[in-house]
């Protein structure tokens, strides 16, 4: 196993032929997802220990861009395509997906705060619909793992705050860097976080815990959130990537049990499509409440976000890829 750069190693669709893309397709379907590329997303596939990684790096704010959420439910729609095309009995394409940042000390700084307040004082309320549905329809197909035999996990290694944080906890496991900081800070600018925060940890907490979380604006760190039981896999900081390859070597051969008892825990307990998306029209509607002073606020917070952009393009992190 050794650490590249995506972009060294990955061909482009563009020069391949439609034949060639028709053979990957049929024989090597996780090898045609990687040969595509994205203006927001790196991929990567370890073919030894089946693990399909996806790296989050978004053009400019590290936020929830439509940029970003376009090229994430691209992905998606590509996996689900490669696994509906295998012929039966065939070898899965992969069995684990693992989201992570490609960005240094960020997972994802959440909604794009920038468009929210544009389309507040412009008293849009179709826009931010719009936006919220894109994006709990990329965590639902997250939360049901594209439809497809795998299990699915977050990377967190550095911030994962508001939909970032909405995000992660989507997946079937979360992984964290001890250090690394997880919250939901919408109540600052007088919101509340509507793109399944409330549906996911109250599956992952109880009701009141997961209401003080929402409304408290508090960061935790990831080790707080273990002892919650939030986050699944507590790592050192600076190994998570090492410890989901830990973890998967540790489990893999176990899979086939671990994969049912996270169906069951769909169907026991499910998040629906539904639920999501009527959450979100609540937060659209309070959106549109909030007054100029929560807009200032929503604005401060959006600088903050350009200047951790800003800090982070210094640091080149190094990409995990299969040999």
């Amino acid at each position: 196993m050794t650490f590249v750069h995506p972009s060294d190693r990955r061909a482009t669709l563009d020069n391949l032929t439609s034949a060639q893309l028709s053979c990957d397709a049929v024989f090597n379907p996780a090898q045609a997802l990687t040969s595509r590329t994205y203006a927001n997303v790196e991929l990567e596939l370890d073919t030894q220990s089946e693990t399909f990684w996806c790296f989050m790096r978004p053009e400019g704010r590290p936020s929830y861009t439509h940029p970003l959420i376009d090229d994430l439910t691209a992905v998606q729609h590509a996996i689900s395509g490669a696994f509906a095309a295998q012929p039966a009995g065939a070898p899965r394409p992969f069995s684990w997906f693992v989201m992570a940042s490609a960005v240094p000390g960020i997972y994802n700084l959440g909604g794009d705060l920038g468009h929210f307040a544009q389309r507040i004082r412009n008293g849009d309320l179709a826009a931010l619909r719009h936006y919220g549905h894109l994006a709990v329809e990329g965590v639902y197909r997250n939360a049901v793992a594209f439809n497809a035999p795998i299990i699915t996990m977050a990377l967190v290694q550095g911030d994962a705050l508001g939909g970032g944080f909405e995000h992660a906890l989507s997946f079937d496991i979360i992984v964290a860097e001890r250090s690394a900081k997880l919250g939901l800070p919408e109540i600052l600018f007088n919101l509340f976080p509507g793109m399944g925060a409330y549906s996911f940890l109250s599956r992952r907490m109880d009701r009141a815990r997961a209401e003080a979380m929402i409304l408290s604006g508090r960061l935790y760190t990831a080790e707080e959130l273990h002892e919650m039981g939030v986050v699944d896999v507590l790592a050192e900081d600076g190994e998570g990537q090492q410890a989901v390859q830990a973890y998967i070597a540790k489990h893999h051969r176990k899979f086939n049990a671990h994969l049912a008892t996270y169906k069951a825990r769909r169907r026991v307990n499910p998040v629906t499509l539904d639920e999501l998306r009527d959450v979100v029209d609540i937060w659209a509607e309070a959106a549109l409440n909030l007054s100029e002073a929560d807009l200032r606020k929503m604005d401060r917070l959006c600088a903050a976000q350009d200047r951790r952009r800003a800090a982070a393009e210094v640091e080149q992190p190094v990409i995990m890829a299969a040999e």
